[in-house]
């Protein structure tokens, strides 16, 4: 294969580097709005691992069925579909979501202790992310539909995938993913094709990849009760012929991911099920994601002068309903 990427600065000359802003809201632990988000939750995915591999499984239940606090997850084992993935000591990342929003929260820290009913997770980062992977996969304006039954077919209907990698500072990360049906994933064989669309540039599971390529990841089909759940070896690529095949709109993705499988599994979920998510019925909630994201940058204890000045703009009297004109603007524009 041509074009394969295995050095960050080769990464960061196709998609350019992280914008310093991207790290400004990031918190290591849970605030009242995250706290707030939690507990309107529903459903979310987890991964779990180390540098020998990742795992993924779903979690559902009332609304704020996971325990939170300001450092640390309570997740009920009984919510889990694979709670045996979880282990002491173990990496952990997550993204909690909320029928009817397109923005995530993502949390990410660590197992420390798995009791009879619940695992408890300490926090060592909180952010809220873009709804751009969520507004490609038209997730929550899904209506039920059955799921196909073999792994191929499965995967070319899919919309949304929850990408689980593991590398720098030894920290897990669970990045959404999501594209019209075709264009989402692919099958080729024994490996399992994905690309990158515009997002926030934050690529840390690619940073992860270039480090530990062992992935795992999760697809839904939007309105099934099933998910595909694939293990294996991932590499980035920039080959011209495997970015065609993801065009969209026109518009070509600058980077490719590979995934040698180890293992696909096609499964009725229990925790999909269960959550009956579609169609969608959004409840009452005062869940604004862009002022969580104006207060996590206020939050975050990075004392450089980019944060105090970050922190002092956010301040002004009308700059918050600026940021959210910002983040429409963006959606509209730069999805692909």
């Amino acid at each position: 294969m041509s074009g394969v990427i295995d050095t960050v600065e080769a990464l960061e000359g196709v998609i350019g580097r992280t914008p310093g802003a991207m790290h400004l809201k990031v918190i290591d632990h849970l605030d009242a709005g995250a706290l707030r988000w939690i507990g309107a939750t529903p459903f979310m995915v987890a991964g779990v691992g180390d540098a020998t591999g990742m795992d993924v499984t779903l979690g559902t239940g009332a609304p704020g069925f996971v325990d939170a606090e300001t450092g640390a997850l309570h997740l009920p084992i009984a919510a889990l579909d694979d709670p045996a993935v979880m282990r002491p000591g173990a990496a952990f990342g997550s993204l909690f979501l909320i029928p009817g929003i397109g923005e995530t929260l993502r949390v990410n820290g660590r197992v420390i202790a798995i009791g009879p009913d619940s695992i408890r997770i300490a926090v060592e980062e909180c952010y809220g992310h873009c709804a751009k992977a969520l507004i490609r996969s038209g997730l929550w304006s899904a209506a039920p539909v059955d799921a196909p039954d073999d792994p191929a077919t499965f995967v070319a209907a899919s919309r949304f995938l929850a990408l689980a990698s593991f590398g720098e500072a030894a920290r897990a990360d669970l990045s959404p993913k999501g594209d019209p049906a075709g264009c989402m994933a692919r099958l080729d064989g024994g490996t399992l094709w994905f690309a990158d669309r515009p997002g926030n540039r934050r690529v840390d599971s690619f940073r992860n990849i270039l480090d530990q390529p062992r992935v795992a990841l999760a697809l839904l089909v939007p309105g099934a009760d099933a998910v595909a759940i694939v293990r294996g070896a991932a590499r980035l690529t920039t080959d011209a012929d495997a970015r065609a095949r993801f065009e969209v709109q026109g518009k070509t993705p600058l980077l490719a991911i590979a995934v040698r499988i180890e293992r696909i599994d096609l499964r009725t979920s229990p925790a999909l099920r269960r959550a009956a998510l579609w169609p969608v019925h959004p409840g009452a909630t005062d869940i604004d994601p862009s002022k969580l994201f104006v207060e996590h940058i206020r939050l975050n204890r990075n004392a450089g002068l980019g944060a105090r000045l970050a922190s002092a703009a956010l301040a002004v009297p009308g700059v918050q309903g600026l940021f959210k004109k910002g983040l429409d603007k963006d959606y509209r524009d730069n999805l692909y």
